[in-house]
């Protein structure tokens, strides 16, 4: 009884035109065994009536756009929707019209903000062709010196062992331990 009431809502709602009566059964026998807690599954139905799977999905997401899918069990079974719904394939012709209007709005943001970065790029290179030579171009200037790391004085070279030169030794007893003397061989 309810597999019946579910097929002249979807007849109700235009959804037999220009479809084959097996794929709407398939979908409202699954739906009404489901709505009775009888546990069948798709590959169930689909031998009953003989229609191939996707035929049967496409009945029940039809279906599903519809305001009486939105109802819970006994509001189906004791309320009937006077409003009729569009055809699902007029409701298809309709989200794609969307679709390409939402489409058209976002293309023209797009080159919207591509112009804009367009003319941050323009304003950032003419700032870069004005703005004095780094060191990565090759023109290292000479008044720049290196920073010291850490806050300390950089420390000048003492001596090379491999050249020929002495290690260092250490100022006379009482001097500061900072001060260096070099020593010759």
């Amino acid at each position: 009884m309810t597999a019946l009431r579910l097929l002249q809502r979807m007849k109700r709602d235009w959804m037999h035109t220009g479809r084959r009566p097996s794929g709407l059964c398939g979908a409202a026998l699954l739906v009404a065994a489901r709505m009775h807690d009888f546990r069948r599954t798709v590959k169930e139905v689909i031998s009953v009536v003989k229609v191939c799977e996707s035929t049967l999905r496409k009945r029940l997401t039809e279906f599903e756009d519809t305001p009486t899918s939105q109802l819970t069990i006994d509001e189906f079974m004791k309320i009937d929707l006077e409003e009729e719904c569009d055809p699902p394939s007029y409701t298809a012709g309709q989200r794609k019209l969307r679709m390409k209007q939402l489409e058209q709005v976002l293309s023209k943001k797009l080159e919207e903000v591509e112009g804009e970065i367009s003319s941050y790029q323009d304003a950032i290179e003419i700032e870069l062709e004005n703005s004095p030579p780094s060191r990565r171009e090759g023109r290292w200037r000479p008044e720049i010196l290196p920073r010291p790391l850490h806050g300390k004085a950089p420390v000048p070279p003492v001596g090379d062992l491999s050249s020929g030169m002495a290690a260092p030794d250490v100022a006379e007893e009482g001097a500061s331990p900072c001060v260096l003397r070099r020593g010759w061989p």
